[in-house]
């Protein structure tokens, strides 16, 4: 985001500003909209919630005075507050991905099917695109991708999410010539691949989160969600399904992750990780076929070689988040946004025992959990893409705790847009996997 403080600047100072609409007002969704307020250059124009009062509550706690937001419940509503300068409460996702004046949608809710629709209306009307929701990415970013290009906008992932983060040191290190050998990031939570819902409720109310979001930290979820996002932008793929998910701290990492045979743990090269005891850090390790490059690593005190760690040690989530609309609107250009296709794919996992007939449920919940498999393997083993499960999701036979669920041991719900946006992206890479 070089010298895009500068650019926001001039963007103000022009009479500029970039409206946006945020979709959520729950813990990323605050977060981004505060900091919305104190930019310069951007404004929080529209929050939609389904509880409308969640969208005001978020405003007001940002600094927004309560006489200058108004609920609207149409389009023509939002249109007419807009214009009239006011800030916009809705629980009407139509009115906010349609309204005139608005020029980023950015949605916060994290909800893999919600993220669907908010991405997919959106871009119909030529808004560009912010995806705090690596739920959905992970499942059609090559078709959103390729919706954007179509109508002249920008689709991305968010800057401050861990995908985002890495980003910047793989495009960072790639620009000065050297050659990426492993990118990831921290674990913040102990894996606890059992947990629930109920079985971090007293937790999440301490830190004032929603169960199902700190469920999904500590089982995983969020980890391989994110792994898959990062493998999907930039080609790398996981060494072994499930990733090895190492414990090191930073210099670790350089010995760590060189070949088995040259006495590191990693099978081959170019591959996605995440590693116990450098949270919540993002990191990529590097080489260079370069004596004098090498001898100037060493000098800089990274480290004798052959692989060097370049380290973030901080991702800021969604406070990071409108630089990413800022890069969108201004420069015209994706922080995160798949290659072209899907490199790897974010599979399903029992988290107990599941029998025939039982319903089972995604994110954060009770049944199950994610893992990532490169998209070759997951395509000949037919495994469940874990942003089409919902809890309407029913099994069709029996399988057991740590089960790698397949298409043939569940019946996806095929209503949801997602799923059919799936099938569209599928047929657009000539893939049949649904």
């Amino acid at each position: 985001m070089l010298n895009m403080n500068r650019k926001l600047q001039q963007h103000a100072e022009s009479g500029k500003l970039i409206r946006t609409g945020v979709v959520g007002a729950g813990q990323m969704g605050r977060g981004l909209i505060t900091q919305l307020v104190r930019m310069q250059g951007l404004t929080p124009s529209i929050v939609s919630s389904r509880n409308v009062e969640n969208a005001v509550n978020a405003l007001c706690d940002a600094g927004i005075d309560r006489t200058d937001i108004l609920i609207a419940n149409t389009l023509s509503q939002v249109n007419e507050a807009m214009e009239r300068g006011k800030f916009v409460a809705t629980s009407d996702l139509d009115a906010l991905t349609r309204a005139n004046l608005l020029d980023c949608v950015i949605d916060a809710t994290g909800i893999p099917d919600v993220g669907a629709k908010v991405a997919h209306d959106a871009l119909t009307n030529k808004k560009h695109v912010v995806m705090l929701n690596v739920e959905t990415d992970v499942v059609i970013g090559p078709y959103l991708k390729k919706r954007a290009e179509r109508e002249g906008v920008i689709y991305t992932g968010s800057a401050g999410d861990e995908p985002g983060a890495v980003m910047e040191l793989y495009t960072f290190a790639k620009a000065i010539g050297l050659d990426v050998r492993v990118i990831g990031k921290g674990k913040n939570n102990k894996l606890a691949y059992d947990c629930t819902p109920e079985s971090v409720l007293e937790e999440a109310i301490r830190r004032k989160m929603s169960p199902k979001m700190l469920c999904s930290f500590k089982d995983g979820t969020k980890t391989m969600v994110e792994l898959t996002a990062m493998s999907n932008a930039t080609g790398m793929i996981p060494d072994v399904i499930g990733a090895h998910g190492i414990e090191s701290d930073v210099m670790g990492l350089n010995e760590a992750f060189k070949l088995k045979a040259d006495g590191g743990i990693l099978h081959k090269h170019g591959v996605v990780e995440f590693v116990k005891g450098i949270a919540p850090g993002v990191f990529a390790t590097v080489t260079t076929d370069s004596e004098e490059v090498a001898y100037q690593m060493d000098y800089l005190l990274m480290g004798p070689g052959p692989l060097w760690t370049l380290y973030r040690p901080y991702h800021l989530g969604s406070l990071e988040t409108p630089l990413s609309a800022a890069k969108a609107v201004i420069d015209h250009e994706a922080t995160i946004v798949p290659i072209d296709g899907l490199v790897s794919e974010c599979i399903t996992v029992a988290k107990r025992d599941l029998l025939a007939g039982e319903t089972i449920d995604g994110h954060g919940g009770y049944t199950t959990y994610a893992s990532i498999a490169p998209i070759e393997i997951s395509d000949q083993n037919r495994y469940v893409p874990y942003g089409l499960v919902t809890d309407t999701a029913k099994m069709k036979r029996n399988v057991a705790k740590g089960a790698l669920l397949t298409l043939d041991d569940v019946e996806l719900d095929q209503s949801t847009l997602i799923y059919k946006l799936r099938k569209e992206q599928d047929t657009l890479y000539g893939r049949q996997t649904l």
